[in-house]
């Protein structure tokens, strides 16, 4: 059986706090502040425009504290966003290595450039392959991205054995792509792996045996949504 680790602390209540801006945003942020100082020299109406969009780059590379549920048959989330294709496909030829030549259930998650775009581990376990793969810069909503655009497969094996295999895409406006982690750190579930600056994709493919328990539509939130279970059974959403 999962369960919800409680954070060590004396309270039975948890509060709501804004989150931090990760240090790999602080640098943006403190670029656009610095231009929106600047342009108030030369005319104060462009003080608030600008300033509204030092803002934004702020909460762009909001890093929140995230609950992670715990379990050995639980894959969580590794992004925030929309859940837009479920579906059995060939494993990507940089993964067969690791994962395998048989057809697995994709799961993409798109982030808009409203979305936390940290992106977490799905499983603990040992990090046994990161490749960079250069690419083009087409829509992440759309097939050909995952194996056109520019991408970063991870590979994490758990600590029973099973692996599981996610991939940041960059999508049409992103234009970097950052890991935090290499081959051979451990990582712990739900832990920031890297992020996609302006917009991206992420694909999490799910071996034999486990089950999506998302919808195609559904909302994720990185670190805390389960997107798949191992001997779990499938699941259906309704639009409303």
């Amino acid at each position: 059986m999962s369960s919800l680790q409680k954070p060590p602390v004396g309270t039975s209540t948890v509060k709501w706090r804004f989150p931090a801006v990760h240090p790999e945003g602080q640098k943006f942020t403190a670029i656009a502040f610095g231009i929106t100082l600047l342009a108030t020299i030369v005319t104060k109406v462009l003080f608030w425009p600008l300033l509204g969009v030092t803002l934004w780059v702020a909460a762009f590379f909001r890093d929140p504290v995230r609950t992670t549920p715990i379990g050995d048959d639980l894959v969580v989330s590794p992004a925030d966003g929309l859940i837009t294709m479920i579906e059995r496909v060939p494993v990507p030829r940089e993964l067969v290595g690791e994962l395998g030549a048989e057809p697995m259930v994709r799961v993409s998650v798109f982030m808009s450039v409203f979305d936390v775009h940290i992106n977490r581990t799905p499983i603990a376990g040992i990090v046994r392959q990161v490749v960079y793969i250069s690419g083009k810069f087409l829509n992440a909503d759309l097939d050909k991205a995952s194996e056109e655009n520019e991408r970063q497969h991870f590979v994490v094996e758990g600590h029973d054995g099973r692996r599981i295999g996610f991939t940041q895409i960059a999508g049409l406006v992103a234009r970097r792509i950052v890991g935090f982690v290499k081959v051979g750190d451990i990582v712990a579930v739900g832990q920031r792996v890297g992020l996609i600056r302006f917009g991206s994709r992420v694909d999490v493919f799910l071996p034999e045996g486990c089950v999506p328990q998302v919808a195609l539509g559904q909302r994720a939130i990185a670190g805390e949504t389960v997107l798949g279970r191992f001997g779990g059974a499938s699941v259906t959403g309704v639009a409303q």
